[in-house]
């Protein structure tokens, strides 16, 4: 079973205030992004125990805890009748920015067992298995756009089509982890509602959608800045952190951008959403 996670944009990201669980509670417009990686899960060979084969970006940590061994082990306790497997996972979406890639696996291995072996889990089912992997792990189930709330595991219905909207997504090759970025956040209401602002043209969110995140990060990584600078310069019509760092996007209402010459270290995406 060959599937391909993609990644995620965030539209607008602010964190209006901090649970008594000592997460916080987001607001968020989830977009999927067709950035992906590449993950296949076939039965193991006999007397062979669950594996995971990793190439392409490093992933940090010890391979038998990767979220999609994780993501196969949690249907496992419950669905004991499923063999060992082999997991290949090529990472191609960067790590650490912002993306969604880590989530995006694990959703996607949810996806790809509850296919491989019929268990015929439905979509809400399978979305109560991610929200146990990760906050955003349940997103990436249904792979729609979506207003998040909560954690970022709550959705609602969004009525929201930037299909044609050019996009350049430019990963600066700085790893910024989540606790990191929120250490620098201080909860408050967002200034502009984010579902009504989207609602508004394109051109109109520069002034009305943000990310809390930049905030706090801008000023300890100039590179986020400059990238987006330079977005705008080249003619993005609204340009923005994705997540909690460090990817910056641009998206063009006419679907094309100017060509910018990025440093040679840097992960580029250009395509269409």
């Amino acid at each position: 079973m060959l599937t391909f996670p993609n990644a995620k944009l965030n539209l607008g990201l602010y964190i209006t205030e901090r649970r008594p669980d000592g997460f916080h509670n987001l607001e968020s417009v989830f977009l999927p992004l067709p950035w992906t990686d590449a993950l296949e899960i076939l039965p193991a060979e006999a007397g062979h125990a669950t594996s995971i084969t990793l190439t392409g970006r490093p992933i940090p940590g010890d391979p038998a805890t990767n979220l999609c061994v994780r993501a196969y082990e949690l249907l496992q306790a419950d669905f004991p009748q499923l063999p060992p497997v082999q997991i290949y996972l090529h990472k191609i979406v960067p790590i650490g920015a912002g993306l969604g890639g880590g989530s995006a696996d694990a959703a996607f291995a949810l996806k790809a067992t509850n296919d491989l072996f019929g268990l015929a889990l439905s979509p809400e089912t399978l979305e109560s298995y991610a929200r146990r992997l990760g906050a955003d792990c349940a997103f990436f189930i249904r792979n729609k756009p979506v207003l998040a709330v909560e954690r970022g595991d709550v959705f609602q219905d969004l009525d929201l089509n930037l299909s044609g909207t050019g996009c350049v997504v430019v990963y600066p090759n700085l790893h910024i982890s989540t606790p990191e970025a929120f250490a620098g956040i201080k909860p408050q209401p967002p200034k502009h509602a984010l579902r009504a602002a989207l609602a508004q043209p394109l051109a109109t969110w520069r002034d009305t959608v943000s990310n809390d995140f930049e905030g706090s990060l801008a000023p300890k990584y100039p590179v986020l800045a400059e990238i987006k600078q330079q977005l705008y310069a080249a003619g993005a019509a609204y340009a923005s952190l994705s997540g909690s760092g460090s990817a910056v996007y641009g998206l063009w209402a006419a679907g094309e951008s100017a060509p910018v010459q990025w440093p040679a270290e840097y992960s580029v995406w250009r395509g269409v959403l």
